[in-house]
């Protein structure tokens, strides 16, 4: 097969909702600039921009003064702009965190601290106005979030797509990278069936990440490792049992937050996730995409992990294997829940960043290389942060 060489100021490697913002920035900040937008997949969104929850979070759970923090602060207010001038469908329709048991009030409580340490709006709600607002939901106290809301990153990614292509970026789809080679003056870059070279690169490769850092020189610790999220789906008859977003308190150990009901913007509602450890970054169905095993049975940090969170592992493993132990968690924030209320929802991969020693990265991760800016960790909320992490990166990238 014949090759095309291609040039282009910028290349950005991937096309989920954070590489789409970088093109956005990029051209907002330096209109007529050549942005080439590449992936290995025929079109936009189509791993986890486009299997998320849909959650545009209000900033309530991230640390205070974090990248999380203070992106999804001024990144929500910019999605949301954007849906509504691109007629994308949204919803703001709040979410409670419902404390279950005593032992959830202190957390609960730190909660509300660090929701007003991070300026976002947060109601303290007994069990008599919980009620009120969620008749089928139980609860000895809980928070209600009246900024969280709903869309269709999938739905964004492609607006944002078309927005990009009327200001004369340019995309190459069915375009896996295969290799980077880093030059004085630039980078070259092949990819599919082109020979591309550029001054400037830009890694949100997602999933991939580690990868194409690690093919451009960086050196880094962090690898990425691939949770899948296994959603189910209330049936229609069923959906009257949650009018909000409702979650449990999360555990701060950990950064999954616990199964929880999700209004989608379709109408329907999700109960879930599962997080548990894939053995592929594409293996969204059991049994399929086992590429990723052999480097697990050698690999030090996740051997670090699991030393530390084994009885979290095994608590997630049983819900993914058992429909009844899922119910049975779902059922401490909605009673009347039924396995018959059920059906399975399609899943998802979180690209979760590890160091070598084990730690998981709590916070938003870039670095820096020649002539190359690279998005090393960006899980939830970074659908919500993509247009102010989108900003960040252009800034990176035009002032090297």
């Amino acid at each position: 097969m014949s090759r095309e060489t291609v040039a282009a100021d910028i290349v950005v490697i991937g096309a989920g909702i954070v590489g789409l913002a970088t093109a956005r920035a990029l051209q907002q900040r330096r209109p007529g600039t050549d942005v080439l937008v590449i992936d290995k997949e025929a079109g936009p969104a189509r791993h986890q921009t486009g299997r998320n929850s849909g959650v545009v979070h209000s900033g309530l759970y991230y640390r205070p003064g974090s990248a999380k923090a203070e992106l999804v602060r001024t990144g929500r207010t910019a999605i949301l702009e954007f849906c509504a001038a691109h007629d994308v469908p949204h919803d703001v329709c709040g979410k409670v965190v419902v404390a279950t048991r005593s032992d959830e009030v202190a957390r609960l409580h730190d909660l509300a601290e660090r929701a007003r340490q991070n300026d976002v709006a947060a109601d303290w709600v007994g069990p008599a106005e919980l009620h009120r607002m969620e008749p089928e939901v139980a609860g000895i106290a809980a928070l209600h979030v009246p900024s969280a809301a709903i869309t269709d990153f999938g739905a964004v990614a492609a607006a944002l797509v078309d927005d990009l292509t009327s200001c004369g970026t340019r995309f190459e789809w069915s375009s896996p990278l295969s290799d980077v080679e880093v030059t004085d003056s630039g980078l070259r870059v092949r990819a599919g069936a082109h020979d591309i070279t550029a001054r400037r690169l830009v890694n949100c490769a997602g999933m991939y990440s580690d990868r194409v850092a690690h093919r451009c020189g960086v050196a880094t610790d962090v690898r990425i490792l691939p949770f899948r999220g296994e959603y189910y789906e209330l049936v229609p008859a069923a959906r009257h049992l949650v009018r909000h977003l409702v979650y449990p308190v999360p555990d701060p150990r950990w950064p999954f937050l616990g199964v929880h009901f999700t209004r989608m913007v379709d109408g329907g509602i999700h109960v879930g996730p599962n997080a548990v450890l894939s053995p592929g970054r594409e293996a969204y169905r059991r049994g399929s995409g086992y590429d990723e095993v052999p480097s697990y049975l050698t690999d030090p940090a996740l051997r670090q992990l699991a030393r530390a969170y084994w009885r979290t592992g095994l608590s997630e493993l049983r819900r993914s294997r058992s429909l009844r132990h899922l119910v049975a968690d779902a059922r401490r924030l909605v009673p009347a829940l039924t396995p018959g209320d059920l059906t399975v929802a399609p899943a998802g991969i979180r690209a979760q960043a590890v160091r070598r020693d084990g730690t998981l990265l709590d916070d938003f991760e870039f670095a820096d290389s020649p002539h190359a800016v690279h998005v090393l960790n960006a899980p939830s909320p970074a659908a919500t942060a993509s247009f102010a992490i989108g900003e960040l990166v252009a800034e990176r990238v035009l002032q090297a």
